[in-house]
């Protein structure tokens, strides 16, 4: 099994909110905000992967659905919710987020991220069906 960790000191360090990485070698980085990264890499490049290591900022259950559809085998993150914990037990994604909180909060508020919120309960094609829609709409963020 590859160590990933000095790329996530570096990821940590660094500007960008997503990478991932395959047998190693990075594949895919976005300095993009919330989920937008994700699916640019969803569209792009998922179908050509298998077994991706994600580093994502925030780990929320949203993201922990499309790290599903992105084919992934691996997430890193600073900060993850309960929720998103459970959607890759379920998933058989290993993990390592650094703080567990109960669940992801909008930026400067104690509700609900609306992503998050939208997330419960769904499964990961559904989720994606529904946040690759509705992208143009101009979906909350948090």
């Amino acid at each position: 099994m590859a160590d990933y960790q000095k790329s996530y000191d570096q990821f940590l360090k660094g500007g960008n909110a997503l990478q991932v990485y395959e047998a190693e070698q990075l594949i895919f980085s976005s300095n993009k905000e919330m989920l937008a990264p994700l699916l640019e890499y969803i569209e792009k490049f998922a179908h050509h992967h298998n077994k991706v290591v994600v580093f994502d900022k925030i780990m929320g259950n949203a993201a922990a659905l499309l790290c599903v559809i992105a084919n992934c085998g691996e997430v890193y993150s600073p900060l993850g919710s309960e929720v998103a914990i459970k959607t890759l037990t379920k998933y058989g994604i290993a993990y390592h987020i650094t703080k567990v909180v109960p669940y992801i909060q909008k930026t400067t508020m104690t509700e609900l991220c609306p992503m998050e919120k939208l997330s419960i309960g769904k499964e990961p094609e559904e989720f994606y069906q529904m946040v690759k829609l509705d992208k143009s709409k101009g979906k909350p963020q948090c």
